[in-house]
């Protein structure tokens, strides 16, 4: 498989890299249609056989007419009869040929699809198992372009490079035998050239490597400021950067085009020097052959024959540098989404078996406890710093304190997108690293500020792929109070969504984010500034359903505005990363610290 190097060593694995272990990491792929493969293996000897005895064939009618030595069942027959022979033979390899490559062609590219699926499977499935912390510093763009871009090439080295090489090489091989067996001094002139012909090819080959590789790192960056300018465009517009941005793109454009032009003259450069050979190949057979038939070595029709053989000889080595580039740009390709597969998977659940998931009672009154809590985004720089506080079933807790003081940290903490540096987290006393993802998920609501919704129907939305019936999606809504909502849309629960709902109002999609929620019956609801983006009346519509939500479950919740959050059971005071103040709303105020200075600051500012 593509993930089977160390990833702590990637950089310099990949300078240690050979074609072989890129390659053999494909084989695996290849080996899923090991019955298309064997077809299309078995059918290089024919293919070789019917390519190498086309020469001859013409060589034998020339020798024929010329009255020149011929093969013995050739010899006995008239000349209107051996011709008819040689060319009913000449017939059958053509259509023989045609044959075989039209159906080695198409099964060649049927493995080289199902491998570029397989891979790109692969490659999603890892993708969206990676740990966050990968994404904050990935950008968008450069993923699309290994999902896409470098994924395409993977196949053409299989099928298109490796098969056609192979393929190339058994016609070299055949058609080696062939001239040997027709003419040993012709054939071993033609057989040398192969020599510093080939040296150059791998030159070149090598140069197309390297600078491919640049082209299509500037390609990721490419689309990376693609993505960053569509996605961001009503900022693009409303600050005028349109012509600062199209300067930059301009600038990164030039550069992917600048090696993108090195690519192809190393490609050309190849395509040219095989050109210019085969016709030396051909002059050098004209005249050493011409002076043997001048000696009486050899007849006109062997000649013919090898000024054949040496434009086919040359023909599968042109092949074989078209072939190899398409190769080498995989190999590129190759690298480059090993290291996406070679990225770790941060967060792992640690259970193996249903048996052990059975042992595990999540039937509990939603108690967290964090016991000395640090978390760094980078090493040693703690954002959380010794968290130690346990909310108690049912509880209702807020937390609040200045921007970056570490509120979404703990969410994120709490939800397993990151890992604690140092301390545990645990729910009904289990820590949440023995808990299953799927379970610990299901076990907490989590309500953004910002709920993303994807392209479908209403609907799907709201149960995001898992098995929820037309009654449940309607209990969930009505629980929320947007059931009202839904069905002023278009088709109701069927109303298809564009691109991150963009056919809904900022209130509308974060009201779907509450059913969401509502319909997964959570033990523990986590709201992060979830009615930020709603109005007045919105607000008011979704406090209800909040209140009868939060009956019976423990709730976390983050919230700018003090004014939302003075009946909770506790707030949570944070500073820096560390827990500075806890009490009620009254307590708090009462002894003056750092919640009573920000609730005074937002009083005075409203």
């Amino acid at each position: 498989m593509l993930t089977s190097e160390n990833p702590s060593s990637l950089k310099a694995d990949r300078l240690k890299e050979t074609d072989w272990r890129l390659f053999a990491r494909l084989i695996p792929y290849a080996l899923k249609s090991g019955k298309l493969l064997l077809l299309s293996l078995l059918m290089l000897f024919p293919l070789g056989v019917a390519n190498a005895v086309q020469p001859l064939l013409i060589g034998q009618a020339i020798s024929r007419i010329r009255s020149e030595t011929t093969w013995p069942f050739i010899a006995q027959m008239s000349v209107n009869d051996a011709l008819n022979v040689l060319t009913l033979l000449l017939l059958v390899t053509v259509a023989l040929r045609l044959v075989l490559v039209a159906v080695q062609g198409y099964t060649v590219q049927r493995i080289g699809q199902q491998m570029t699926a397989d891979i790109r499977q692969d490659l999603f499935n890892h993708v969206t198992s990676l740990g966050v912390r990968f994404f904050d510093n990935t950008p968008v763009g450069k993923l699309i372009t290994r999902l896409t871009n470098d994924v395409e090439a993977l196949g053409d080295v299989f099928t298109t490079g490796a098969i056609g090489i192979v393929s190339d090489l058994f016609s070299l091989v055949i058609l080696a035998a062939a001239m040997f067996w027709s003419q040993w001094q012709l054939a071993t002139v033609l057989t040398l050239m192969l020599v510093p012909v080939t040296a150059l090819i791998v030159y070149f080959q090598f140069e197309y490597r390297k600078a491919n590789y640049k082209a299509r790192e500037e390609l990721s960056t490419m689309n990376a400021s693609l993505q960053e300018n569509i996605t961001g465009i009503n900022v693009v517009q409303l600050f005028r950067r349109q012509k600062f941005n199209a300067e930059q793109f301009r600038s990164i454009n030039q550069k992917y085009v600048a090696e993108i032009d090195k690519t192809n003259f190393h490609d050309s450069a190849i395509s040219a020097t095989l050109e210019w050979i085969s016709l030396v190949a051909i002059a050098v057979v004209l005249w050493l052959g011409s002076a043997m038939i001048v000696g009486k070595q050899i007849e006109l029709g062997t000649l013919s024959a090898f000024v054949i053989f040496a434009q086919r000889l040359f023909e599968p080595l042109r092949q074989f540098g078209e072939k190899f580039t398409a190769i080498q740009s995989g190999f590129t390709a190759v690298e480059r989404v090993s290291d996406i597969l070679q990225e770790p998977i941060e967060i792992k659940d640690t259970l193996g078996t249903s048996s052990k998931l059975a042992d595990l009672d999540l039937a509990g009154g939603g108690e967290i406890c964090f016991e000395h809590v640090w978390f760094a985004y980078k090493d040693d720089d703690y954002v959380i710093q010794d968290l130690d506080f346990t909310i108690q079933p049912g509880e209702k807790i807020a937390l609040v304190g200045p921007t970056g003081a570490g509120k979404s940290t703990i969410i994120r903490l709490l939800c397993r997108l990151y890992e604690p540096t140092k301390g545990r987290i645990l729910i009904d006393g289990i820590d949440i690293r023995n808990l299953p993802q799927r379970e610990l998920r299901r076990y907490l609501g989590v309500i953004l500020q910002d709920g993303f919704l994807f392209v479908g129907d209403v609907k799907s939305n709201i149960t995001l792929g898992e098995e929820y019936s037309m009654a449940q999606v309607q209990a969930a809504a009505v629980a929320t109070n947007i059931d009202g909502l839904l069905s002023e849309l278009p088709q109701g629960y069927d109303t298809q969504l564009r691109e991150r709902g963009t056919n809904l109002s900022g209130g509308q999609k974060q009201l779907l984010a509450f059913a969401r929620a509502a319909i997964r019956n959570p033990k523990v609801l986590v709201l992060d500034e979830a009615t930020a983006n709603l109005d007045v009346g919105t607000e008011a519509l979704i406090q209800e359903a909040l209140n009868h939500l939060l009956v019976g479950r423990t709730a976390i919740i983050i919230a700018h505005r003090l004014s939302t959050i003075r009946y909770v059971d506790r707030i949570f005071v944070l500073k820096q990363g560390s827990l500075v103040e806890s009490g009620s709303h009254d307590q708090l105020m009462a002894a003056g610290g750092l919640y009573a200075s920000l609730h005074q600051l937002q009083m005075l500012g409203s």
